[in-house]
């Protein structure tokens, strides 16, 4: 019989049985903590909630007065107790409260951030920093506007002193990050150079720094805007925000609520757009 030279063999595949593996996230323990926190919370919700509604809530008429509440709003809006010009003045007012509080807030706070930063402050400062700014943030910025208003007294003189302090502990924690984010080497480099803390900040931290700059700056005076509203119905600092709450609890008004939400939507698109733009801007650089 004559063998071929090279002999052709088939592979086989030797059979296999079922494979069980268990996921991985069934074994952590942190989903499982996560997950009963959540359980637990939505039971005690569901069964105190029922106890917190009046006894003469009525759950039906509630919805329906709510969505002619919200057609008059969006749908019939008017103005009775007010002009245009003057919700546009007030409008204003809210707008300049959020630039001062951002402008002297952002100053503040840089300076704050160069004394936290792990590469240019001794840890003792750096702590006892984050430590008093966690602090500050722990705190609502209407609240601070509250606290304030008792040694100031009601008025645009609280409000700015409240939220320009939330906003100084808000601007240290982003800009002391990212100043950290900075390569350690350069750093390094230039103190090797013998150069200055002062020429570093200028050369290295600076530059670096001037996108993330705009940007958290940018994103912390949105967040005045809306405190601005906020505080000006709540202690009385004026603004769209007190014309809102004279509107809503005084007058029960909605047809000039309608218009106020109006000027403040179309204030907040403005602002996304420059919002967008500037991204657009620090990407390209």
């Amino acid at each position: 019989m004559i063998k071929p030279d090279n002999p052709v063999t088939l592979p086989t595949q030797a059979p296999t049985g079922p494979h069980f593996s268990i996921p991985l996230r069934f074994r952590d323990r942190r989903r499982v903590t996560i997950l009963l926190t959540l359980m637990v919370l939505s039971v005690i919700t569901l069964s105190t909630l029922p106890l917190m509604m009046p006894t003469d809530f009525k759950l039906s008429e509630a919805v329906v007065s709510f969505l002619e509440n919200i057609k008059i709003m969006f749908l019939q809006p008017s103005l009775t107790n007010t002009s245009f010009m003057s919700l546009l003045i007030a409008l204003g007012q809210s707008i300049l409260l959020a630039f001062l509080t951002t402008l002297i807030g952002s100053v503040i706070a840089f300076f704050f951030a160069l004394a936290s930063t792990r590469r240019l402050a001794p840890t003792a400062l750096i702590l006892g920093i984050q430590s008093f700014m966690a602090v500050i943030r722990a705190i609502p910025t209407v609240l601070w506007v509250l606290i304030y208003s008792v040694v100031f007294g009601l008025g645009a003189n609280a409000a700015v002193i409240g939220i320009t302090f939330h906003s100084v502990a808000y601007l240290t924690k982003v800009y002391a990050d990212s100043m950290d984010e900075l390569s350690p080497d350069i750093i390094d480099t230039m103190q090797a150079m013998g150069l200055k803390k002062g020429a570093i900040i200028r050369q290295a931290v600076i530059p670096y720094l001037i996108p993330s700059y705009l940007s958290w700056t940018f994103i912390r005076f949105e967040i005045n805007f809306a405190d601005a509203i906020a505080v000006g119905a709540a202690a009385g600092a004026g603004g769209i925000g007190y014309q809102l709450f004279m509107s809503s609890s005084f007058y029960f008004n909605f047809h000039e609520v309608g218009v106020m939400v109006y000027l403040i939507m179309a204030f907040a698109i403005v602002l996304e757009v420059i919002s967008y733009r500037l991204r657009m801007m620090t990407n390209s650089h």
